[in-house]
């Protein structure tokens, strides 16, 4: 049976390359706008999902993951940034502050429709950064395109005091713990 990763982007792409298990990838469309009301961890969650949906029509006999993530700090929610100038604000409002990355992962089977679905936090402490320092992080790193603003798995990890959760995979967007479970449960070997 295909896995295929839901998903163009390169920091999944690399995770699920260390479970050393072949793979395809596609692109999913979805709008990844939050519902009305919807908390940050529904969202990922139903995100998650809708991407392997998105895909699943292509790939009738495979192992669809989907993922997606939610940085918030309370009800406030910081999405992929885009532009320099919103990866400085977002920092700016993170900083001295503690933020969940919420990460899920959706594992749909598409012979028989069945998915799994896990939600996977992480608290993350940012330093009380200067701005300074956070003009000069985005200048470097350029995180326009991972929600919150910044890579722990690059230059990001100085901007940090202190880091909490399950599985360290899950901050950079594809939490490999529970996605392994997930395999297993669908009968996939892993070591």
């Amino acid at each position: 049976m295909k896995i295929v990763l839901a998903s163009t982007s390169a920091y999944r792409r690399m995770l699920l390359e260390r479970l050393q298990l072949p793979f395809d990838t596609d692109r999913p469309e979805t709008d990844e706008s939050p519902l009305p009301g919807e908390p940050p961890a529904v969202t990922a969650e139903r995100l998650a999902l809708e991407k392997a949906r998105a895909v699943a029509a292509r790939w009738p006999d495979a192992l669809i993951i989907g993922s997606d993530q939610v940085a918030h700090l309370g009800d406030e929610v910081f999405g992929k940034p885009g532009t320099e100038a919103r990866a400085i604000a977002q920092l700016q409002r993170m900083r001295g502050q503690t933020v969940v990355f919420h990460t899920a992962l959706a594992l749909l089977d598409t012979r028989s429709g069945h998915a799994q679905i896990d939600g996977v936090p992480t608290h993350v402490r940012f330093r009380d950064l200067s701005d300074d320092e956070i003009r000069r992080y985005v200048e470097r790193e350029r995180p326009l395109d991972c929600a919150g603003s910044a890579k722990s798995e690059g230059l990001g990890i100085t901007l940090l005091e202190a880091m909490s959760g399950d599985d360290p995979t899950a901050l950079i967007g594809l939490p490999l713990i529970a996605l392994s479970r997930m395999l297993r449960a669908a009968g996939v070997q892993l070591p």
